[in-house]
């Protein structure tokens, strides 16, 4: 029988967040709460970033960021590079392979990591999918290309399915699934384009789609948090002009006008959102959005 006031204990489980490569986001701060619960952190990070991660780890960029509830420094146990966009060594082109920021690295696909994992470890408890990219984000859906659609739906969207088929062997029944999105997939957000929006709105209806899949085949549960905006390193950088506030910044600034929270939303009260879905005290949760954004989403956009 599940307590509530329990502390929530997931020593022994294993848990790999898809999409970190720094302490701002949420990706950090999910590995975070998981590791104060416990879990054994392993990370997937997109090949173009890693070395400077992995420098920053070294260097102890990340120590203050990295301190548990005890005191002690959460342990990132492996960092597997992982570029979600491929799906099979056969997937990725000539001009990537022999792209210097993909030097002496390779593997990277989500199911050559997938077979990493289980050599490494067998089987996994929680799969996190904190990962998105839009190459056209600046542009409107309007004057979106075909192609910058296309591509913000396989990185945002098609590489969530991706992962949980190759994953979905692999993870413990009772295991869960849990991706990240955007009030964008059913609100209007001007400056949130590129076709990321229609992303978002596809990555929300997979999920209920895949947790009766998923469910059925794995029994396992899928979950999506719709998170509120964040001043995440990934987000400052959409719609960056010399002199101008990000569109981060002008959307945390609405957010606290209109929200019915008008408070501050902290990565972390994401962290706690998902620990709690991905721990036994969800274990009835599936197919669901959850949206940890001060409540911004039962407001009137204007």
């Amino acid at each position: 029988e599940l307590n509530m006031a329990t502390t929530i204990d997931l020593k022994g489980k294993v848990a790999f967040i898809a999409g970190v490569a720094d302490s701002t986001g949420y990706g950090w701060a999910i590995s975070k709460a998981l590791a104060n619960a416990g879990a054994t952190i392993i990370i997937g990070t997109w090949p173009p970033v890693l070395k400077i991660f992995q420098m920053g780890l070294k260097r102890g960029s990340f120590d203050e960021d990295s301190i548990l509830e005890d005191g002690s420094k959460m342990e990132i146990a492996k960092i597997y590079p992982l570029d979600a966009v491929f799906d099979s060594p056969d997937d990725v082109p000539e001009e990537i392979k022999n792209n210097k920021r993909y030097a002496g690295l390779d593997g990277y696909t989500i199911e050559e990591v997938a077979k990493a994992i289980e050599a490494d470890y067998g089987k996994v408890d929680i799969v996190v999918h904190s990962l998105a990219n839009g190459p056209e984000v600046v542009k409107p859906l309007l004057e979106t290309s075909r192609k910058g659609y296309l591509a913000a739906s396989s990185a945002s969207a098609y590489s969530a399915v991706s992962l949980l088929q190759k994953m979905g062997p692999i993870m413990n029944e009772g295991g869960s699934f849990l991706s990240l999105t955007y009030i964008a997939s059913e609100k209007v957000i001007p400056g949130y384009g590129g076709g990321m929006s229609s992303a978002k709105a596809q990555l929300e209806s997979d999920t209920r789609t895949l947790a009766y899949e998923a469910g059925r085949k794995y029994k396992v549960r899928v979950n999506t948090i719709s998170a509120g905006p964040l001043k995440s390193r990934a987000a400052s950088a959409i719609g960056k002009e010399p002199g101008q506030r990000t569109f981060i910044e002008y959307i945390i600034d609405y957010s606290k006008a209109n929200a019915p929270l008008a408070q501050d939303l902290y990565s972390d009260d994401v962290g706690n959102a998902a620990l709690f879905l991905n721990s036994p005290l969800g274990r009835s949760v599936t197919g669901v959005t959850l949206y940890v954004d001060n409540g911004l989403h039962a407001e009137n956009f204007h």
